[in-house]
């Protein structure tokens, strides 16, 4: 199915619509600076207000003696409807986040941006370890903050993390005190942050319940919740001499991608995917039951790829079970 600019309207007036019933979203408008399109091979477009100031808690392991789920991974799974946890498995030992990062960089960025506010790359914009993702953003580029936040969230791009720190924070230093200090804020106490897009650094740090928390905030921004649900984006945005650059990307998601299926009466409505070689395969998501009622499910510091997609759709399982 091919959404265009017709169809982020109705999107908006679904959300507009939920949030007066609700109370739940964020107020963020559309950018301006360029026209973007996305597509999504999914039939309807789902968003759902799930942030709330009564959460789930859990203090030790909850799970099922029949799940297969790999021991050593950190994993929950949590109820937005009832604010319940139902699986936890090693949810408050500390691990290295990868792009899961990505989450609280978004958060923090929804929170002291504005979407129509135009980004320019500094010499601090470049990220030159070896696999990193990025687009390959130079000095003098410049993108809305919306571009960026959409490029962040489906494509993960590193360079685009430190592109949003800056300009947001005025160095990537600040912006990273900015979010340990929204983190404490928000409860997750248990976690470090020390750069804005999660590549290894010693003292870089979550646990899954706080990643639990992490998304559960930046759900309130109706834009946070539309990007994760969008598995293509295209748009345009200006080099240093005016020039335009092209971006056409696709989600790192294996679930909207539709290489991965969810289990029977599970939808998967968006997530973010983290790897690096020091913190495994990570995946953070947002799902439904059959009723509509909405989950959080969090692995981390999985194997590889496949064995990731096996234990989240291990996971969601027990939204049926």
């Amino acid at each position: 199915m091919k959404c265009t600019n017709k169809g982020l309207s109705l999107v908006a007036i679904l959300l507009i619509t939920v949030s007066c019933l609700t109370g739940c979203f964020g107020g963020a408008t559309a950018a301006k600076y360029s026209v973007s399109s996305f597509s999504s091979d999914s039939k309807e477009r789902l968003v759902y207000p799930t942030y709330a100031s009564d959460l789930c808690v859990v203090n030790s392991d909850i799970n099922n003696s029949d799940s297969s789920i790999t021991e050593k991974v950190s994993a929950g799974l949590f109820d937005l409807t009832n604010k319940e946890t139902l699986y936890a498995q090693n949810v408050n030992e500390r691990v290295m986040p990868a792009s899961l990062t990505k989450v609280m960089t978004a958060y923090v960025a929804l929170k002291y941006g504005s979407l129509e506010q135009v980004l320019v790359a500094g010499p601090d914009v470049y990220v030159n370890e070896a696999g990193a993702q990025k687009i390959g953003l130079k000095e003098g580029d410049r993108m809305t903050l919306d571009q960026a936040l959409h490029i962040l969230l489906i494509y993960s791009a590193n360079d685009v993390a430190n592109l949003i720190a800056t300009n947001i924070s005025g160095s990537i230093d600040d912006f990273v005190e900015l979010m340990n200090q929204e983190a404490r804020a928000i409860g997750a106490t248990n976690s470090h942050f020390e750069n804005p897009h999660g590549l290894t650094s010693d003292e870089h740090y979550v646990t899954a319940y706080d990643m639990y928390l992490i998304f559960n905030a930046a759900m309130q921004y109706d834009t946070f919740s539309e990007t994760i649900n969008m598995n293509t984006y295209t748009t345009s945005y200006l080099d240093s001499t005016g020039a335009s650059k092209d971006v056409d990307i696709k989600n790192t998601n294996a679930y909207l991608a539709g290489n991965q299926q969810a289990p029977n009466g599970v939808t998967v409505i968006g997530g973010k995917t983290g790897t690096t070689n020091a913190a495994g395969h990570c995946l953070i998501l947002l799902a439904r039951d059959t009723a509509g009622n909405p989950y959080i499910a969090v692995i981390m510091r999985d194997t590889d790829s496949g064995t990731l997609y096996a234990d989240m759709s291990e996971l969601l399982k027990e939204i049926v079970n």
